[in-house]
This record gives structure tokens, C-alpha cells and sequence, in this order.
């Protein structure tokens, strides 16, 4: 009879923990998955503002040591404690059966019990806080460091950068030998409260030494005894699930506030089909601000950029040519004005349309780890000879081809095993691909060669000849060739001319430019 009891209640018990462990497993995974995509989803669709108030450590922070707290330790800690909760429930109901008046002791304890968890809690969840906080620049010195490693040895400031490592892993080992501390502190109190509950029953055993069985009196002694880890084991589970919750706060936090860049439309138009067809673009009285509190970037920009017309933007530093792409690409809100682009405002327009029909071709080029085909179509919308053509109008074909897996050889991250001037080149191509109707050249061929700068210049005339296109750049003699330079000067225009008409001015300020750009190529 007993074997069979036994018997069943094992298997009972496998049976129901398989059955735990399956829909805690699901339940945890399918709450981290979810936060984790939902966080991910908000800041990918986050402004601009928010990557340029926001430091790289804190994100990275997010999204490495707080989500490792939800996936991984979370759960952990969470399934232990309501493992422990029920077992020293359990326990405590054996002792009150078995001594009655044991629950008029438990009753006194629990009153000191929720005394000590009290003053214990606000202070532990500080503590897993500022370990948090003090995690973030420490990242975001790893993520500086790591993107100035030849500016830092160039300038021999290694020794400082080592300095301030350690500074702040100090500052953070500091928080978390605190967080620890305060677990121990804890741990103390609660071996003290159940060495109480040990000796009181062991005194209830005394008193009612013939009164109860034997047995009962060793199984109460045994459970009192086995109390003691229990009960903190249970406490400590619980204190660092509610200390781990943090991360789920700062993650939700996150998800509360990243406000995705659509939300401030209200309305959007119908667009024709391959819109724009011209490339035509206006700036109706456009101004624009990085931030509410910030001064205004462009201020009250009135100009038209007819079609296919190839339009040059220079100026000083800060004067406001990228922030010009910037506002074309809608990655800020105007404060003021409008940019009207074949008839139909860009406020109106859905912001992947948009972004979908300019190219850019930015100073520093990005190629995605994946095939050399990857980079050049993502989205499998062309086939190979399309591809090859473009490569060809690109004068890429014949590296390309040289190479032994031709359009499936792997590039590494940020394209290190390629030039420079063959990732500006592979840009290039993939914009020639989409063939859009208005191309943005941010400062393209600041940081190449000449022999590249000379082919990218054949490129522009031959292969885009039919587009609208807008170069911006510090070396000027990659605009002398456009239709008009614009001259910008603290967010606006200042010039707007042919470069003859405005070389033919020794007054004006590109003529100005120019010369000082003569003066410096002769020192």
C-alpha cells in the first residue's frame, strides 16, 4: 500500500513539474520576447533627436545587461522564490498543525519579518539602481573607445583611457559590492529571526514532551531546522526578483518614451504611381530645429531646385548643409514651412515613401555585412544583369569580377575588407540600381583619393545625368561643375548662383571660399 502511494505521488510530481517548468519556460520567454521586440520596434523608429540626446552606453545598456536581467536572471530568481514560498508555507502550516500555539509566534514574527523587508526593500532597490545608472557610461566609454582606437594611440592617450576604465568599473563594482552588502545584511537578521522559530519549537517539543507523539515532535524539530535556509533562501529570491524588476522598468521606460517619427503626422496623401517623376523641389519659408530648446538650424529657407538640375551646397562648418539632407529626408520636423517635391508637400507623405524615393550617398559609406549582393539589393528586386550593368556605369565591374565569388563574396563588418573609394563606389551603384529621380552626395569624396574622386565625378555626369541631384561638400572642386552652388551661411542661404556668376564677384562669399580653399591646398 505505502509503495503504491509513493509510487503515485512521484509520479505525480514528475508529472506536474514537467508541467510547470513547460508553461513557466513558455510564459517567461514569451514576456521577454515581447518586451524585447517592442523595445527594439520603439527605437528603431525613434527621431534623430533621440540617438543625439541619448548616450550609445545607456542604449547599449538596454539592450545587453537589462535584457540579459529579463531573458536570464529574472526568471531564475522569480521561480526559486515561489518555489521556496510555497515549501516554507507548507512548513509553517506542518508546525501549526502539529503546535497550534506555534501560530500566535508566527504572527509576532511575521510582524518583525515585514518591519525588517521594509526598511530593507526601498534601500536594495536603490542600490540594484545605481548599479544600473553607473553601468551606462562605463558601456559608453567601451563604445567610445573602441570607435577611437587609432586617434587614441595617435595622440598616445591609451594611459588615459585606462585610467578612466577603471575609474568607472570602480564606480560600478563599488554599487555592486553595496547591493551585495545589503543581501548580506539581510541574510544575518533572517538567520537570527529563524534560529528564534528553531528554539521555540524545540521548546514547544519540551513542554509537550509526552503529550504528542514522537514522531510529530522530530518531524516539527526537523521542519524548524530545515526553516531556517528556507525562509531566507525565500526572502533573498524574493528581494532580488524585485531588485531585477528594475530592468524591466528602465526597458518599459524606453517603450514609453521613444515616440515614433509618424506619430506626429496627421494626415498623408495618395502619391501617383512612381512618384517623383521630375524631382523638382521647393522650400516654402522652411525652418527647422533639432530640439524645441535648440536655436533654429535653417532659418526661413526660400528656393527652387528644378529637375535633373545638379546643385552644389557649400559653406562654412555649421553653416547647414547636412542639415539640409536632414530635413529633406524628413529625419527632423520642420518648426516652420514646408518642402514641396513634384507638387505634394513632404510633411503629407508617408516617411518610408519618402525616404524610399531619394538616394543618399553619405561621406562615410555603409555596407551591411552579407554578400556583396545583399549590399547592392536587399530586397532581391533586380536580377544579375541589371546588377552587372550598374557595376559596369560604376566602373566596379572589373574589381568585381576579378574577385572569386564575384557578387557572392562576403563583406565584413563596415565593409573593412574594401577601399574606401570601392565602398563609396558600391553605394554608388546601389543608388544608380534604385534609380530614383533626386540623389543627395553628402560630402562624397572628402576622404578619397584622386583617381577615385575622378571616377566618381565620371559616374555623377554619365550615370545620373537624369536626376535631380544635390552635392554637398567641402572640397570645391567637386561642385564646380553643378548647374548652381548654394552658399549657406548660419542656416541660410546666403548664394545662389552658376559657379561662373558667382566667381565672376570678387565680393561674394564663394569667391571667398574658394581662395581660402587655394590658400590652404598651397600651404
Amino acid at each position: 500500500m505505502y509503495q503504491a502511494v509513493y509510487g503515485a505521488t512521484a509520479i505525480g510530481m514528475l508529472l506536474f513539474s514537467s508541467i510547470k517548468a513547460f508553461v513557466y519556460g513558455w510564459a517567461t520567454l514569451r514576456a521577454s520576447s515581447h518586451l524585447h521586440d517592442t523595445v527594439f520596434y520603439k527605437v528603431l523608429r525613434s527621431p534623430m533627436m533621440f540617438f543625439d540626446s541619448e548616450p550609445v552606453g545607456r542604449i547599449v545598456n538596454r539592450f545587453s545587461k537589462d535584457l540579459d536581467e529579463v531573458d536570464v536572471q529574472l526568471p531564475f530568481h522569480a521561480d526559486n522564490f515561489l518555489l521556496q514560498l510555497f515549501l516554507m508555507l507548507f512548513t509553517l502550516a506542518t508546525l501549526a498543525i502539529i503546535f497550534p500555539p506555534f501560530l500566535a509566534v508566527v504572527f509576532v514574527l511575521a510582524i518583525i519579518f515585514l518591519i525588517i523587508t521594509k526598511l530593507f526593500r526601498v534601500a536594495i532597490r536603490e542600490l540594484k539602481q545605481l548599479e544600473n545608472i553607473t553601468r551606462s557610461p562605463l558601456f559608453s566609454h567601451i563604445t567610445t573607445t573602441i570607435q577611437g582606437l587609432g586617434v587614441i594611440h595617435a595622440y598616445n592617450k591609451a594611459d588615459e583611457f585606462v585610467e578612466r576604465h577603471q575609474f568607472l568599473t570602480d564606480i560600478n563594482g563599488s554599487m555592486y559590492l553595496l547591493f551585495q552588502s545589503g543581501m548580506r545584511w539581510l541574510a544575518i537578521r533572517l538567520d537570527l529571526l529563524c534560529t528564534v522559530i528553531t528554539f521555540i519549537v524545540a521548546l514547544f517539543v519540551v513542554l509537550n514532551n509526552g503529550l504528542i507523539d514522537p514522531s510529530q515532535s522530530g518531524l516539527a524539530l526537523s521542519y524548524a531546522m530545515r526553516l531556517t535556509g528556507m525562509l531566507q533562501f525565500c526572502v533573498r529570491m524574493g528581494t532580488e526578483t524585485e531588485a531585477r524588476f528594475t530592468s524591466v522598468e528602465r526597458i518599459t521606460d524606453y517603450i514609453e518614451r521613444c515616440e515614433e517619427e509618424d506619430e506626429a503626422q496627421t494626415e498623408t496623401v495618395a502619391l501617383p504611381q512612381s512618384w517623383p517623376t521630375e524631382g523638382k523641389i521647393t522650400f516654402l519659408n522652411y525652418s527647422m530645429r533639432y530640439r524645441k530648446e535648440s536655436p533654429r538650424v535653417l532659418k526661413s529657407l526660400n528656393l527652387t531646385i528644378e529637375p535633373k538640375e545638379k546643385v552644389g551646397i557649400v559653406g562654412r562648418t555649421g553653416a547647414g548643409k547636412t542639415s539640409l539632407g536632414t530635413a529633406l529626408f524628413r529625419l527632423v520636423d520642420p518648426c516652420e514651412g514646408s518642402i514641396v517635391i513634384d507638387k505634394i508637400e513632404t510633411n503629407n507623405v508617408e516617411l518610408r515613401a519618402l525616404r524610399s524615393c531619394i538616394s543618399v550617398i553619405p561621406q562615410d559609406p555603409v555596407l551591411f555585412v552579407g554578400t556583396i549582393r545583399y549590399n547592392l539589393d536587399p530586397f532581391n528586386k533586380y536580377m544579375d544583369d541589371q546588377i552587372w550593368q550598374a557595376l559596369e556605369r560604376t566602373y566596379m565591374k572589373e574589381t568585381i569580377v576579378n574577385l572569386p565569388e564575384k557578387l557572392q563574396t562576403m563583406v565584413i563588418e563596415n565593409g573593412e575588407n574594401m577601399s574606401v573609394g570601392e565602398r563609396q563606389l558600391l553605394c554608388m551603384t546601389r543608388a544608380l540600381l534604385r534609380n530614383t529621380k533626386i540623389i543627395l552626395l553628402d560630402e562624397a569624396t572628402a576622404a578619397i583619393d584622386t583617381e577615385t574622386d575622378s571616377l566618381i565625378q565620371e559616374t555623377i555626369r554619365q550615370s545620373f545625368k537624369n536626376c535631380t541631384m544635390l552635392t554637398i561638400a567641402h572640397r570645391l572642386n567637386t561642385v564646380l561643375n553643378c548647374d548652381r552652388i548654394m552658399v549657406m551661411e548660419n542656416g541660410q542661404v546666403v548664394e545662389f548662383d552658376t559657379p561662373s556668376a558667382l566667381l565672376s564677384r570678387p565680393n561674394s562669399m564663394f569667391s571667398a571660399l574658394k581662395a581660402a580653399a587655394r590658400s590652404q591646398e598651397m600651404c
